[in-house]
């Protein structure tokens, strides 16, 4: 997805801390979804680009969470929201693999709780987007997911990956939920291909990160169904998908 047109996010943005009575520094240049930036040294502003229809309830899932594997959330504005500062660049994606694992197991079994509404059902958005990414695993995932009944009890993140996960003085914390009712192992694929310096193509290494997410109670068949699925429509390549397809 290409970058986006942030000029009337960032307008929200700077009317919310005027309001608010906050400075706002220089956006962080990673954020090209969203208008992010620090609002003193303890927390930054984040307003999602308009178009960002997964984001829709963020705040609501950062007020369920509650600061327990997330980032706080301290105040909002309907899209506006004022987060609690972790430290942008220091993510998990520079630690040996196995410690990193260890930190998204832990961070993700937080976050992984009962919820309701106003929390949307994955399951009603899957089927769209699988037709309208088609590519060489699309009929599988087709024949995959018609199989699983997908569970409308768990809130997950949508978007759990190194990149998502900052350091937060001596803990880790998740932050940019795309939060749905689903599997919790929805949320194991995006980890499984990143970060974003790794291609999906070394089945020990894969092996071993989904091995680390049933030890934690999850499902091993539907971790795997789900890497079918969202690979499907998530742009896997000739050779990430030869990966996925003999996972099952």
């Amino acid at each position: 997805m290409p970058p986006v047109d942030l000029t009337d996010t960032k307008a929200v943005a700077e009317q919310a801390a005027a309001e608010w009575g906050i400075e706002l520094g220089t956006p962080f240049t990673l954020s090209r979804y969203s208008y992010v930036a620090p609002a003193g040294d303890d927390a930054v502003l984040k307003v999602p680009w308009e178009g960002d229809d997964e984001s829709l309830h963020e705040g609501e899932a950062l007020r369920v969470w509650g600061g327990d594997g997330a980032v706080r959330l301290l105040r909002r504005a309907g899209r506006a929201l004022l987060l609690e500062r972790a430290l942008p660049g220091d993510d998990i994606a520079e630690l040996p693999d196995d410690e990193a694992t260890a930190i998204a197991v832990d961070v993700a079994t937080r976050l992984w709780l009962p919820a309701g509404e106003p929390f949307r059902w994955v399951g009603d958005q899957v089927p769209r987007w699988i037709e309208n990414n088609p590519g060489e695993l699309t009929a599988l995932a087709r024949e995959l997911y018609a199989s699983l009944d997908v569970s409308r009890e768990w809130l997950v993140h949508g978007d759990f990956h190194h990149h998502n996960i900052l350091r937060k003085d001596d803990r880790f914390v998740a932050i940019d939920p795309k939060p749905y009712l689903g599997d919790r192992e929805y949320d194991v694929p995006s980890y499984l291909w990143n970060p974003l310096s790794y291609r999906m193509t070394d089945r020990t290494k894969t092996e071993r990160r989904i091995a680390a997410f049933v030890a934690a109670g999850l499902d091993d068949w539907k971790i795997r169904a789900w890497t079918v699925i969202r690979g499907a429509y998530l742009g896997a390549d000739a050779d990430e998908a030869a990966l996925i397809r003999s996972l099952l």
